[in-house]
């Protein structure tokens, strides 16, 4: 056990004297995460024998997953809210009618007719709106809104969408509890979700990556277009998705010593552009330069073959007319964020994606970039030292230093044969001299030494450890996914400067099953997790602190994602965006549900024979310390004795918990808080029965329960005589 896992261990592990009655209790940390190897007398009390959307917290216990909700850039299910309106509908009624109001308005001619679920109520008086989710008759009738422009008073009456009057406002009594509030929340979201759309296009979403751009937080998905031939590139907005149109390229020699600038009007006689980005390819401005514009359509005609200028003073020679960017459909997308003038202004995005030319994009305009490869196709990019660096099969390129338009060798570009296919390359954080970049192959590992040209040294590491495609990822140390486990790569004082790791030996089953289908990996720098995510639904959290690997646990969602992307937002907080199978892009690690759909999870314990496998026990409850922010359920269920069929084994018991942040003073508004709110509550289950072990789980499977943490488990029982042989 690592020494993170002794600690919880420490803090919840009761002694074994007992108490009145003859009763001891027993407390069960949750070291580990899913086993599925080890022996079970081997295994820790508090690891899981299986387990689905439960993850190892970093401080301890089995944390219910998160949500996730689709993204287009209108408000996001998460943030949806509801307000209730109660209705008077007195002044409606006959003079003659004496219903308790209980009576059914669906078979009441004469009873005021109530709105339907996801109509819109208006009140004239006010101009408030608001779209119906619940409608509650009774004692008290209620209205449930959601989407409310204005404020609802309680004086005036309410319409629909047709003419009818069905009631007025009145002062709102009613009380909620946290379930029925969680429910309405979830039916808030359900209203939100479906304003939100599928990337435009067909098939699954190629690539989607985020970054701010002047301040700006900008979220953009590649997609094919309707029939397949090409990809597109669509920005999320309030209005939606919304297409970011590709620009002409003309090539150009030089012919005077300005240079021309981005943004500069590009004239050759009565035609002109906007040029969006200058390509400087080789040579100098004196003369010999040799480059590309991209530039906006022309106004006047198209370019042609002759003598241009721009409005910085530049004269160049255009090789023919303009031609349009184009993107050929049928790649796979992978990204790198940089800037290579070392301003935030200029920091931009690169990708690849294996079928078409790398490009350059900065949320405006993409700029293919010209390598001389035949065909010019990476699959693989990375930044590393003012280089950009794309492979191509079993060769590394890079290009000259500070300039991701230079490919030739007389401006300081190279090329370096690996022997292997290359997976994928990632600067190896911790090197003891300066950053060393690793070149990772389906077989084999490399490192690349040095600073510029003059010092790279290209060194083979390993002969056996390999890195699967699109498992990079840097945490504290580099992690990704060989043929055995996920692989840690530690900077070590030996010989060779880093050491390998295998982490998820005790998971090898399941690694066997899903490593042929990984599509994508990234980090959670908050939960300190590493994340690899299949072609099947499945993803695997791997939980690391401090350089101490605590556990790993499965996910398994219902839509399929086929690629990640993780920013940091200009809030200083990370967001990670999926694209997935039927075109939607969703955000992870907020809301209460699968886009709407229930999150199905679960836990077994491995089976604990509390220090004695051949002593019985009589078991009579449990103490779940359960830890959230708001209102919490789940079942809890316990077999005993190997689940033997001789014993009784009891169904599982529904637990609500009523969590929630607990208020400070001066730290909350008054009548705007819950008193006796609570993030820390441990609930008390009865548990009965005699046998030499037992294991516990806990499932939920709701679309409206926020995440929450088990942290840990306490077994009181009575010690019972020896098993007869």
């Amino acid at each position: 056990m690592n020494a993170i896992a002794k600690s919880a261990w420490a803090a919840v592990k009761y002694s074994q004297t007992s108490l009145g009655g003859g009763t001891t209790p027993q407390g069960v940390a949750f070291p580990g995460g899913l086993d599925l190897v080890t022996p079970s007398l081997r295994l820790q009390p508090g690891a899981l024998h299986d387990a689905l959307n439960f993850y190892v917290a970093a401080f301890g216990g089995y944390t219910r997953t998160e949500g996730y909700e689709r993204v287009d850039g209108r408000v996001s299910p998460s943030a949806a809210t509801f307000t209730i309106v109660q209705l008077d509908i007195t002044s409606l009624l006959p003079a003659d009618f004496t219903s308790d109001f209980t009576s059914d308005f669906a078979t009441t001619p004469h009873l005021p007719s109530l709105p339907s679920v996801g109509e819109l109520v208006t009140q004239a008086a006010t101009g408030a709106t608001g779209t119906v989710i619940a409608v509650v008759t009774g004692a008290v009738t209620y209205l449930v809104l959601t989407q409310v422009t204005g404020e609802f008073d309680n004086s005036s009456l309410l319409v629909t969408t047709g003419p009818a009057a069905i009631g007025s406002a009145t002062a709102t009594t009613v009380s909620l509890d946290a379930r029925t509030k969680a429910q309405y929340t979830a039916l808030a979201a359900d209203a939100y979700r479906a304003l939100i759309g599928r990337v435009p296009g067909a098939g699954p979403v190629l690539g989607v990556v985020a970054m701010a751009f002047l301040g700006v937080d900008q979220v953009f998905a590649f997609r094919a277009n309707a029939g397949n031939t090409a990809v597109l590139i669509y920005r999320a907005s309030p209005a939606g998705w919304v297409l970011v149109p590709y620009f002409n390229l003309v090539s150009f020699t030089a012919g005077g010593t300005a240079v021309p600038l981005d943004g500069d009007t590009l004239t050759q006689g009565a035609v002109t552009a906007t040029i969006q980005r200058v390509m400087w390819q080789s040579g100098a401005w004196a003369g010999s330069a040799v480059g590309q514009f991209v530039v906006a359509a022309p106004v006047g005609g198209d370019f042609a073959a002759g003598a241009a200028t721009t409005t910085s003073g530049a004269t160049v020679t255009l090789s023919g007319p303009q031609a349009p960017i184009t993107m050929a459909a049928g790649g796979r997308f992978e990204f790198v964020k940089c800037n290579f003038s070392g301003q935030l202004i200029t920091r931009r995005i690169y990708g690849c994606d294996g079928v078409n030319p790398p490009f350059e994009f900065d949320g405006v305009t993409l700029a293919p970039i010209e390598t001389g490869l035949s065909p010019n196709a990476p699959s693989h990019i990375w930044f590393h030292k003012n280089f950009l660096f794309i492979s191509q099969e079993a060769s590394l390129i890079f290009c000259a230093a500070g300039n991701p338009f230079k490919w030739s060798a007389v401006d300081g570009a190279g090329e370096i044969a690996t022997g292997d296919t290359i997976t994928g390359m990632i600067t190896l954080p911790g090197s003891q001299t300066t950053a060393t970049m690793g070149v990772y192959l389906r077989s084999n590992a490399a490192f690349l030494y040095g600073t510029d040209p003059t010092t790279f040294n290209f060194v083979v590491f390993n002969d056996s450890i390999g890195a699967v495609p699109y498992s990079l990822q840097n945490l504290f140390d580099t992690f990704f996914l060989d043929d055995l486990g996920v692989v840690t790569l530690k900077t070590t004082l030996n010989w060779g400067n880093f050491l390998p790791s295998t982490l998820t030996k005790n998971i090898l089953p399941f690694i066997a099953r899903e490593r042929g289908n990984l599509v994508a990996s990234s980090v959670n720098r908050a939960k300190s997790q590493y994340r690899l995510f299949f072609g099947d639904g499945y993803a695997l959290y791997c939980t690391v602190l401090n350089q101490q690997y605590l556990g790993a646990a499965p996910m398994l969602f219902p839509d399929i994602f086929t690629c990640v992307d993780t920013t940091k937002l200009i809030t200083d907080t990370e967001a990670t965006y999926v694209g997935c199978e039927n075109g939607y892009v969703y955000q992870l690690d907020v809301g209460t549900s699968f886009d709407g759909a229930p999150i199905a999870a679960y836990f077994f314990t491995a089976w604990d024979a509390i220090k004695s496998p051949r002593i019985l026990k009589r078991f009579r409850a449990a103490s779940v310390e359960v830890q959230g922010d708001s209102f919490a359920e789940f079942d809890y269920g316990y077999q005993i004795g190997y689940a033997s069929d001789q014993l009784a084994q009891l169904p599982s018991v529904w637990l609500p918990v009523n969590l929630g942040a607990v208020p400070h003073w001066d730290s909350f508004v008054w009548d705007a808080f819950v008193w006796d709110g609570t993030g820390l509550l441990p609930s008390d289950v009865d548990e009965t029965g005699t046998a030499e072990n037992i294991r516990v789980s806990i499932s939920s499977g709701t679309n409206y329960i926020a995440a929450f943490t088990v942290n840990s488990i306490i077994h009181h029982y009575s010690m019972r005589r020896g098993m007869r042989v």
